[in-house]
């Protein structure tokens, strides 16, 4: 993850998307007609209801304690090593200061791609996934190492992680058994690689005495079947992240992105780039005031820095430009992250 860190903060909503998920809005740019709601000694430009998470004691006099929610999504380059995972701990510590912070997290940079090709090579009766899982395992146990200053604190993950390369194990076996590597066992195998990275991240934050709570995405995100490209449905999503948000007082969520789950429990995916379709998801579903893509690029650009060296930065994009922009391609954004 490159010095220049940088995220795209989207604070302008889109007056479609403010009235669908009323969506607080702090920028007087946007032609919404406001309301405000009123505490003690603070008064809060609202469109509906404050999108405030109370930590401790809301009532009667406890309004102190009232804090704006964020969404923070960081991809898997910027979780690629312990170095890396080390500067989201310090830019999400930071934006702790200003209130709680639901953290989506990608698999390890390449993770995805490795487990795919150890599937593939399974079902086609290749036994060179078995290198592949053991150099997976050994990649997440030394990042454990890095990341975990404590031998105490390694030895509480390193047994979950060992446990998790036993069930990668047994999930390709039984694909190289068979021969056949259906879009269904595909979602279940790609979803460890999230699972991986965000267990990994509260372990670090949890290490360093900062209170973080693992979210599942399985257990807050409903999707239909369609494994590979499963559709959200939101009218669950919403309630289960409602009833997770009353029975969580950690101020940190972590949780992995990419992976939801069907009415039966299976593992579904959102298609590859998923990561910031969760985000959003979580965003829309708790109200938050912002939601930030954090990314190894200076936001986004009039085009690929890689290609192009006069590339610039575009300080303002709405909505539709953003989408159509996704849908031809350009990688900065994964195209349904902009429909919550």
């Amino acid at each position: 993850m490159a010095s220049s860190l940088s995220s795209i903060l989207w604070s302008e909503k889109i007056v479609s998307s403010l009235q669908r998920y009323g969506l607080v809005t702090t920028s007087f740019a946007v032609g919404v007609p406001r309301q405000f709601f009123t505490l003690p000694g603070a008064v809060f430009p609202t469109l509906a209801r404050p999108p405030f998470y109370c930590a401790a004691g809301c009532g009667g006099l406890g309004f102190r304690h009232l804090f704006r929610m964020q969404v923070l999504k960081f991809g898997g380059t910027s979780v690629a090593s312990a170095e890396n995972i080390g500067k989201v701990i310090a830019i999400v510590t930071s934006a702790l200061a200003h209130g709680p912070v639901v953290l989506v997290v990608s698999a390890l940079g390449g993770t995805t791609d490795a487990l795919i090709g150890a599937g593939r090579a399974a079902a086609a009766g290749d036994e060179a996934f078995r290198t592949t899982l053991r150099q997976l395992e050994a990649r997440h146990l030394t990042a454990a190492e890095a990341l975990l200053p404590s031998i105490e604190a390694q030895t509480e993950i390193q047994p979950w992680l060992t446990a998790q390369f036993t069930e990668l194990a047994l999930l390709a076996d039984g694909i190289f058994a068979l021969g056949e590597l259906s879009p269904r066992t595909l979602d279940k195998l790609m979803s460890y690689g999230e699972l991986l990275s965000s267990r990994l991240v509260v372990a670090a934050f949890q290490a360093r005495g900062l209170a973080a709570t693992w979210a599942d995405s399985r257990q807050l995100i409903r999707t239909n079947s369609r494994f590979g490209m499963a559709q959200v449905e939101e009218s669950v999503t919403n309630q289960q992240v409602a009833d997770f948000q009353k029975n969580t007082t950690d101020n940190l969520w972590v949780a992995p992105g990419f992976i939801a789950a069907d009415a039966a429990g299976h593992t579904t995916t959102l298609g590859r780039g998923g990561s910031d379709y969760t985000a959003a998801i979580l965003a829309a579903a708790l109200n938050a005031e912002k939601l930030e893509i954090w990314t190894d690029v200076s936001g986004m650009l009039t085009a690929d820095p890689r290609l192009v060296r006069s590339a610039r930065p575009i300080a303002r994009i709405s909505y539709e430009e953003a989408m159509e922009l996704s849908h031809f391609g350009a990688k900065v954004l994964y195209a349904p992250t902009v429909q919550p």
